[in-house]
Formats: C-alpha cells, sequence, structure tokens
C-alpha cells in the first residue's frame, strides 16, 4: 500500500478556520523513488522506522509515539496513533531497540499529555495524528499534529537533520521542546548537556548506556529565525538558569513569534566526537542550504542509488523490489564525521582520512545475503565497511560480532565477520592495498582461537557441549562454517597447513548429528545426546532463536556432506518436503516466531538458504515453488509486509536475490543457485561499466517453473551461476512455465 498525500501551499494548506484536509493522490512521476514505500515493516513485526535519511546515513530523523514496547523498538509503530517526539537516531528492523538521540517537537496552545506505559513514570507530551495527513519517500517525511495544528516535514543530509514546522495561521506563537533524556533506554542516561550559544543555536550531547555500553552523541542545532525565549528544566523539571545546564535528562522549551513567520526549519548535526566536529558536520553538509535543497539532493542520492539495478515487473512487485532495495541502504551506516574523525570501539578518538568509518554490523543477519548482494551492487562502500571492520579489529583485538554506535556489543554468535571479509577479497573487493592479506589472516584466526563464547570448548571437543550454555548447537553449527571460510583465505594465501586445520574444524557439525533422529541434537561434555528430545520445541539453551528443524540444514558450506549424513538424496528430500509441512500451533510458538510455513521459519534468518536445498538433490521444481511462496505470501506491500525483522537489510536482501531468480546458499563459496525470478527483468549496472541482465520469459503468478536457462545466448548446464559469470556482464535468461519440469 502506497501511501501519498496532497502537500498544498502553505496559503492555501493551512487556514485559521478549519484543520487542514488532505486527499490521497497517485503520484505520476516515473523516478524509482516513488515505487519505494518506507512503511512497509513499521507494522507487525518488521520494526522498520519511516523518517528521512540518506543511503547509509549517519542521522535516521524519524518520529517516535513515545511507547517502549516490542513493537515500538524503531520508536514507530503503524497501528499508533500519537507522536512523542521525531529523534535524529533510529535502528532498522532488529529484535533489540536503543537509540531515539536528541528528540524535538513542537507544540502551539496547550501541551496534550498522556501516560503511555507503566516504564514512563509521568504523562508524556504526545498529539494525535491520521495516516491520511501521512506521507513518507526516500529521504523525506511529513504528518500533521491534529493536536497542536502543526505541519511537520523531515529530510536529512549526511550527517544532519533537517526538520520544518509549518503552524497553523491561527497561533500567534509556538515552542519547541528538546528532550534530552527521551531515548529507548530511558533509565539509562548517563549524562546530557545543553549550551545555548544565541537565540538561534543550541548545543550539546547525550550520553548513555544500553545495548551499546558507550554511547556518545554530540548535537549542534540552528534555528532558521530567533526564539523570543527559552527555559531548561533539569532531572526533576525544575527550570534551572544556570548556562551550560548538565544533568542526566536535560528538557528545554523555545518560544517562537509566529505572526511573521509561521515556518521554522532546524538543522541538527550529530558526531560520536565532539561539539564541534557536529559543528563541522552541519557546515559540510550545508548551513546555509533550505529545506528544499536538502531534500532534492537526498532524494537524487537515492534515485542514483536505486538505479543500480534497473526491473520492470508488475506495480506490487516494484514496490516490494525498491522498498527492499531502499532497507539495503539503511545499513552498515556512516560513523565517522567530515574531518574522519570516530569513537572507537576501544572508546578513544581515532582518525581516518581515505575511507568513511561504518558502525551498525549486525552480522549474524547480514553475512548471509546483504554483504553478497553489496559485492555486486555496491562493491566500493563495500569497500569502505570491510576496512571498517578490520579497524575495528585493531581499536579492539577483535573482529567484530555485532558493531553498534562505535560499540562491540556481543550480540547474537559466531564470527561471522570473518565470511564477510573472506567472500570480499576473494571477489577481489579488498586487496593488500587495502588491507594487508597476512594481518587480515592473523585477525580471522584469533577470532576462531580465543577462549570465550565457549570456543575453547569448541576446539578441545569439536564442538559446545550443552553444560556450557545456551545456544549450544547453533554455535557449533555456525562456528563450522567460519571455520570453513577461514580455511578458504588460508588457501588463497597458500598456507596449507591452516587450510586442513580448519577445514577439519569445518566438519565439526557431524558431532551434533543423531542418525536415530535425523537431527542435530545437544551434546553434553562426555558426547551423550541429550535426553527428551523434541524437535519442535524452542530451547534457547540449545538452538538460537530457532529449533531443531530449523538448524538442521545449517551447513551451508558442506551440503552433500550433509546429505549423505542423513541417508542419501531421497531421504534429505524427503526431510526438507516433512520441513515445510509439519504443522504445529500457533500457541506453541514464541512471539518471535513469524512468517512460518510448516517449520520453516522465514521470519528469522537460520533457515533463509534452505528452499534452495531441493537444487542439491535434482528437484529443482520444489525450490521454484516454494520460493516463489514465499515471495507472495511473506512479502506484501502493506505495512506489514514483512514475515519478520527486517534485521539491518537481511530480510529484503533474500527477496531481491530471490526475485532476480538466485541466491547465496554459502555466501563465500562464490557461487549461487538458481531458483524462480518474479520479475519480468533486470539489469545490474556493474562497476566495471557492464551491464548483467535477467530475463524471466513468461513470467506470472501461475508460471513459477523453470524450463529452461541459458546463459549468454548458451544452456546453462548447472543449477549455480557464479560471481564470475554475473561480473562478466552478459545476460541470464528464464524460460518460464506453468508446470514443473
Amino acid at each position: 500500500m502506497k501511501h501519498f498525500v496532497l502537500v498544498l501551499s502553505v496559503i492555501f494548506l493551512f487556514s485559521c478556520s478549519q484543520t487542514p484536509k488532505s486527499t490521497p493522490v497517485e503520484n505520476k512521476r516515473s523516478a524509482l523513488i516513488d515505487y519505494v514505500d518506507p512503511f512497509i515493516g513499521t507494522d507487525g513485526k518488521g520494526k522498520t522506522y519511516p523518517g528521512a535519511t540518506q543511503p547509509y546515513g549517519m542521522v535516521q530523523l524519524s518520529p517516535d509515539n513515545g511507547r517502549n514496547g516490542w513493537d515500538w523498538i524503531s520508536g514507530y509503530f503503524y497501528p499508533d496513533n500519537v507522536i512523542a517526539g521525531f529523534s535524529h537516531t533510529h535502528l532498522s528492523g532488529t529484535g533489540a531497540g536503543d537509540l531515539y538521540d536528541i528528540s524535538f517537537m513542537p507544540i502551539a496552545g496547550t501541551p496534550q499529555m498522556k501516560k503511555l506505559d507503566d516504564v514512563k513514570k509521568t504523562p508524556t507530551i504526545v498529539s494525535a495524528f491520521s495516516h491520511q495527513n501521512e506521507q513518507a519517500s526516500p529521504g523525506y517525511y511529513q504528518v500533521y499534529l491534529d493536536d497542536y495544528q502543526v505541519n511537520v516535514e523531515l529530510t536529512a543530509g549526511l550527517r544532519t537533520g533537517v526538520q520544518k514546522y509549518t503552524f497553523d495561521l491561527q497561533h500567534q506563537t509556538g515552542q519547541i521542546k528538546l528532550d534530552l533524556g527521551y531515548s529507548r533506554n530511558w533509565d539509562s542516561t548517563v549524562e546530557t548537556k545543553l549550551t545555548i550559544i544565541n537565540d538561534r543555536t543550541i548545543a550539546g550531547y547525550r550520553k548513555s548506556t544500553g545495548w551499546a555500553k558507550d554511547q556518545r552523541v554530540f548535537f549542534y542545532t540552528v534555528f532558521s529565525q530567533p526564539f523570543a525565549s527559552n527555559k531548561v528544566l533539569l532531572n526533576d523539571k525544575k527550570e534551572i538558569h544556570l548556562e551550560p545546564v548538565q544533568g542526566k535528562e536535560n528538557e528545554a522549551w523555545f518560544s517562537f513569534d509566529l505572526r511573521e513567520q509561521n515556518t521554522i526549519e532546524i538543522k541538527t548535526a550529530i558526531s560520536s566526537v565532539s561539539i564541534e566536529n557536529a559543528k563541522q558536520n552541519l557546515l559540510v553538509d550545508g548551513l546555509d542550504k533550505t529545506f528544499s535543497d536538502y531534500q532534492k539532493k537526498t532524494e537524487q542520492l537515492w534515485e542514483q542509488a536505486l538505479a543500480k539495478v534497473k526491473i520492470t515487473a508488475d506495480k506490487d512487485n516494484m514496490v516490494q523490489f525498491y522498498t527492499a532495495m531502499y532497507h539495503s541502504y539503511l545499513a552498515p551506516r556512516i560513523f565517522s564525521d567530515s574531518n574522519g574523525q570516530y569513537k572507537g570501539p576501544d572508546g578513544n578518538i581515532h582518525q581516518t582520512s581515505a575511507h568513511h568509518r561504518y558502525s551498525f554490523f549486525s552480522l549474524w543477519d547480514t553475512f548471509r545475503a546483504l554483504h553478497p548482494w553489496k559485492t555486486i551492487t555496491d562493491p566500493e562502500h563495500s569497500k569502505d565497511m570491510m576496512i571498517s571492520l578490520m579497524a575495528h579489529y585493531q581499536a579492539y583485538g577483535l573482529l567484530p560480532v555485532w558493531n553498534f554506535q562505535g560499540n562491540e556489543t556481543d550480540m547474537m554468535m559466531g564470527y561471522h565477520a570473518v565470511p564477510v571479509l573472506v567472500d570480499a577479497y576473494l571477489k577481489g573487493i579488498i586487496t593488500n592495498d587495502d588491507i594487508d592479506s597476512e594481518a587480515l589472516f592473523s585477525a580471522m584466526k584469533k577470532s576462531a582461537m580465543q577462549d570465550d563464547f565457549s570456543i575453547k570448548e569448541y576446539r578441545e571437543l569439536g564442538y559446545v557441549p550443552f553444560e556450557q550454555g545456551n545456544w549450544n548447537v547453533s554455535l557449533t553449527l555456525e562456528y563450522a562454517f567460519d571455520d570453513w571460510s577461514i580455511a578458504q583465505m588460508a588457501r588463497a594465501l597458500g598456507k596449507q597447513d591452516e587450510v586442513d586445520y580448519f577445514l577439519n574444524r569445518a566438519n565439526n557439525y557431524r558431532h551434533h548429528f543423531d542418525i536415530k533422529t535425523n537431527f542435530m541434537r545437544a551434546k553434553d561434555k562426555h558426547g551423550e545426546f541429550k535426553v527428551n528430545f523434541d524437535p519442535l520445541a524452542y530451547h534457547p539453551e540449545d538452538y538460537c532463536e530457532a529449533n531443531a528443524w530449523q538448524y538442521n540444514f545449517f551447513v551451508p558450506h558442506d551440503i552433500d556432506g550433509l546429505i549423505t549424513l542423513m541417508g542419501g538424496t531421497e531421504k534429505f528430500a524427503d526431510k526438507l518436503d516433512a520441513m515445510f509441512t509439519t504443522e504445529q500451533s500457533a500457541e506453541q510458538l514464541p512471539e518471535w516466531i513469524s512468517g512460518y510455513i510448516g517449520q520453516y521459519v522465514h521470519g528469522n534468518e537460520p533457515a533463509h538458504h534452505v528452499p534452495y536445498l531441493y537444487q542439491y538433490v535434482n528437484q529443482a521444481n520444489k525450490t521454484q515453488q516454494r520460493v516463489r511462496q514465499i515471495m507472495a505470501d511473506l512479502y506484501t506491500t502493506e505495512p506489514d509486509g514483512l514475515a519478520g525483522n527486517e534485521d539491518a537489510g537481511q530480510m529484503s536482501a533474500w527477496y531481491m536475490f530471490s526475485a532476480l531468480g538466485f541466491y547465496p546458499v554459502n555466501p563465500v563459496s562464490g557461487e549461487y543457485i538458481l531458483g524462480s525470478p518474479e520479475v519480468n527483468s533486470a539489469k545490474i549496472a556493474l562497476p566495471n561499466g557492464k551491464t548483467f541482465t535477467v530475463i524471466a520469459n513468461n513470467q506470472s503468478a501461475k508460471n513459477i517453473y523453470v524450463e529452461s536457462v541459458s546463459l549468454n545466448g548458451k544452456k546453462h548446464p548447472r543449477f549455480t551461476i557464479s560471481h564470475k559469470d554475473i561480473m562478466a556482464g552478459g545476460t541470464l535468461l528464464f524460460n518460464m512455465t506453468s508446470e514443473p519440469k
């Protein structure tokens, strides 16, 4: 569902006699950004935000409803009907919440107070709003606040958020509230500071501890017109007149005379380093630029990013694809300032000159498809991201697990920076000129040879015993894949002893396989399987956000070996069939399990590759049927159109690959497994100036099966296509039919 609203000029839109009305209209432009709907994922399990940002932008300026439940992790939940403010930092589609830093709210007349949940001890200032008076597109967000008769528009530069508040003409004065205590971590603010520099300029910071333990957000804000007066409330909300103001939860109110000008623009740049750096970020983005200047520039950047892949498809698929592509540019994101400085994971300030530094690496999710997608469509920025991973290692001593706001969170598991880096190295995204290969290999080995995270036990026993703690089966399986990835790096460097060692460790997944039940099961330190096994049960002590069914097929580096373990191709195919047909009641499922077909759960990542495994047992038609079923049923154009957390781009990357007709089952192999394309055609603009084209003849909702495949005019004999094939340019042609072949 695309959300459009007609925003007329201020003279006609706002009258002093009535609340403005908006009429949804169909946008007639042919720009690719018009196919993006940022509201997709803001309902249901998606956990996305609808606000304004640039591709990989440091600022994510977006509305917040003010509530603290799981549904509001990104700040905004589509079913809600109030807005509490507009803050400058947000996460896209994660399973845990944080941020909402530097929150502004325009107010006219009497502030409306509402107690939103049991977490906040006092009522919050909010305004009601209607989705009929709201719209969003790449780099732009607009909403009308009913209680205050204020039209709010948001856009963004790379490191600057720009707000535009247009007050109804009936108001002679208006107020803007800045709440430095407002955040996802309500009880975790360490310190805030506010300095009023002059009657147009303020600055300060917010330091907090939450998901990331040491968060620092410095800001510099400039108003387009002077405020007539101000007041600052400190912690207990008592007014204070000291300058500057430091405390835990500073709140400031700025009053404006609206009689001559009822529109106020606010530019706020942020930094992880200092107020001075935030000021410089604003100067670089453009202090003198207007809201319209920022919006136009950001829309141009989004159009350029989306134009790297041009598809033809029906309207819904166009919206799904380009919204997915939009989401894929929201992470990782730039963390270094315009002068190259940034806060490192060691707490110190670091300097870079040649490359941006990126943060927000949700690697447990994104190693699977998001990073391989970037190696095809955006290798330039992918290179900077790889250099950022290595910079994290140089400051912290280990490659990141889940890097966020210049911190290591150790969220989730595995050492999945390894496969991302190996894939980039083997594809030539990074070379010795970017990162010394010996240093890179040493960094990978250090992750694999450490003693923490049950890796000591894994090394000694060949698996993680259940006495060791949660996720033991999942840990072994994911470590085994990472070890296989290290072996590929060792092979590229001619280190045969290391190849043999890590390939041997890559077989550790076999320790968990129980031939009697045909499942991967937990073992004790003596090698005995855990009793009372139930493959349908969600046991966090054994499996990470999954049950035995979903992890049973996580051996992406050795599918042939897994097939042999399970008794051959026929039994393996039967097991795949059973995964998609074994039902259980919704009451037995945790809240975070969603998007399921039998025991296949698309709303979480561990089984994302499973539909493509039928290709390995000569049942391509079942891959084609299941992939198209997932795209048709579990991706829609509604606000709840994502079956699970967007997870920093992984859910979208799965869709983009699958819509084009191939997917990286093993994301380090350089091979993609063919499926069933949902687009009619696609042209990928490659960085070498060549074009890779996908054509799906006769493709439709009925014609989901592949009759034949050709590459560059020749019959394609394999069910894979290599990265080298794609980067060489050419045409991959699918002939589609309605009957399995």
